[in-house]
């Protein structure tokens, strides 16, 4: 399966159980590999270091957690993530 990686931006994010996390901000991509790493669901731009960090603790997936992508995200519920906001 191919998706460009601009449909992604906006989409919701939910768990296998149903549960709505958020809408994809940002999308981190570890470039030497050509791979998405991981999705959040707030802005990282102009942000402090430590908001930055908390930001990726608490309000981001590991993309290797995603189940599918269609309409909406998928991530595996036991995905660690901060559910809190």
């Amino acid at each position: 399966m191919a998706i460009k990686v601009s449909k992604i931006y906006g989409m919701d994010i939910y768990t296998d159980g149903g549960k709505f996390l958020g809408r994809v901000q940002e999308i981190l991509l570890d470039l030497e590999k050509g791979e998405i790493i991981r999705l959040t669901m707030d802005p990282l731009n102009a942000v402090s270091k430590e908001e930055a960090k908390r930001v990726l603790r608490d309000r981001s997936v590991l993309f290797k957690s995603v189940k599918s992508i269609e309409d909406v995200v998928v991530v595996s519920k036991s995905a660690n993530v901060g559910l809190e906001g």
